[in-house]
């Protein structure tokens, strides 16, 4: 009897699980498994991506569709753009968002400060491309400006300045757009963490002599660090898989393009090279999702 109620035991998860795994299977495993096979095919989806290779230029066999992914210029360009929302949209969207969270705590009007700071997160991506698209226009047949930017520019005596066409700041333009759209998360998360602090122990700080700038850097940073990690992991995984606001605002187009934009310009012409890139963005975001659930884990442990 007790060898049956054991299995039972085992069992049962499983049944209340498989809902989840069946889903699981369908629109996820099977996906990723039928995008790797299309990744070794040609643009047809029908033979080898061998059969892609050009005389006299290097052939990787059947991973041709990766060296075009990892060699080619529009994608070493793509690669380049990604590294740079990387480097510098990441830490800049998690320093505003925690800015704003410090701020918000402080004004009696917190609710309302949080829900305008918060509010573009409510647009969808496409919109908030198409609202800073005209933020950004510039006129250039002469008439008068209509661009948000470019109409206080010429107001204050500066010429226009062509924020999308300009391979020197049009990237930069673009990260400010995305820098609006998720500041509201960071705040939102961070400043559940900041509230979630001990206040014995910050007013302990505070009566011991504690600036507030110390207090913030010594006791309230450290103490918020493993949120901090979490959010910056989550942007980095967004940042990644970039696309809505350069498809809607440049197309790629003028140095601007980034991995997710090429992986859909490729989708119908080219298939395989499509997917072989597609392929590049999973890898790229596996180890960040990993570390993610790692550091859940740990942080169970720890309570």
């Amino acid at each position: 009897m007790l060898p049956t109620i054991t299995r039972q035991g085992r069992l049962i998860p499983w049944l209340y699980l498989a809902p989840a795994l069946v889903i699981m299977l369908i629109f996820v495993v099977f996906p990723v498994f039928n995008t790797i096979s299309l990744s070794l095919k040609d643009k047809t989806s029908t033979r080898s991506a061998e059969v892609s290779c050009v005389a006299g230029e290097p052939c990787w066999g059947k991973l041709e569709n990766y060296r075009y992914a990892l060699t080619n210029p529009e994608m070493t360009q793509a690669l380049r753009n990604n590294a740079r929302w990387l480097i510098l949209m990441v830490p800049g969207t998690v320093i505003v968002g925690l800015l704003f969270a410090l701020l918000a705590d402080r004004v009696p009007y917190e609710s309302l400060a949080k829900s305008i700071i918060f509010m573009p997160m409510a647009i969808s991506f496409v919109g908030a491309g198409v609202i800073w698209r005209f933020v950004y226009h510039i006129e250039s047949g002469g008439g008068e400006q209509i661009g948000l930017l470019n109409a206080l520019l010429v107001r204050l005596g500066a010429s226009p300045v062509a924020f999308l066409s300009n391979p020197a700041i049009n990237n930069y333009a673009l990260m400010v757009v995305g820098v609006w759209l998720w500041a509201g998360f960071c705040m939102t998360v961070l400043s559940a963490a900041i509230k979630g602090l001990p206040s014995e122990v910050l007013e302990a700080a505070r009566v011991d002599g504690t600036n507030e700038w110390q207090l913030f850097w010594r006791i309230m940073l450290p103490m918020i660090a493993p949120t901090l990690l979490v959010v910056t992991t989550t942007m980095v995984i967004n940042v990644l898989k970039i696309f809505d606001i350069v498809f809607v605002m440049t197309g790629g187009n003028f140095g601007t393009e980034v991995i997710a934009n090429r992986m859909f310009k490729l989708i119908v012409t080219d298939t395989g090279r499509s997917m072989a890139i597609a392929v590049l963005l999973i890898v790229l975001t596996i180890p960040l999702v990993l570390f993610n659930v790692y550091r859940f884990r740990l942080q169970e442990r720890e309570e």
